[in-house]
């Protein structure tokens, strides 16, 4: 038989509101599937910038003495005065529990960077020592000139 021109179609593929649900469920994948790309491409991102700060804070850390204790640097400025005239001791260390001059002049502590006010009659040489929490010290020395 043949089948008749005239026949209904299903009333299935007739119905506006299933084409209208197939769409929007089509458009809310393809939405979600951009929210979620964003978001993995926005942790991503987030990760390689913690992962640089950290390797920026190691490589200050390691700078500013890393875990050793170190007497960064000591010097004095100007290294020649005249009699009478001020210059300055400065100082930096690194992971010291007490500092002490020797000379003393005021009272010193530990700093990455400090200076003190010095006014020698004579040719002095200003010892620095440093001392950390297990014990271990280090000193150094500078000389301020008088002529």
């Amino acid at each position: 038989m043949l089948s008749d021109p005239h026949s209904e179609r299903p009333r299935a593929f007739r119905n506006p509101l299933l084409y209208s649900m197939v769409m929007l469920v089509i458009v809310a994948l393809v939405v979600g599937w951009i929210f979620f790309s964003r978001w993995r491409e926005n942790r991503a991102f987030d990760e390689r910038a913690a992962e640089q700060v950290r390797e920026q804070d190691a490589r200050t850390v390691q700078l500013m003495g890393g875990d050793t204790l170190q007497i960064q640097y000591f010097y004095g400025s100007p290294a020649t005065i005249s009699r009478g005239e001020m210059a300055q001791l400065c100082y930096g260390v690194a992971n010291a529990k007490q500092v002490s001059l020797d000379p003393p002049v005021k009272e010193v502590w530990p700093s990455y960077g400090q200076c003190v006010d010095v006014s020698p009659k004579k040719d002095t040489t200003y010892t620095l020592s440093v001392q950390d929490a297990a014990g271990n010290t280090k000193t150094a020395k500078a000389t301020i000139r008088v002529r």
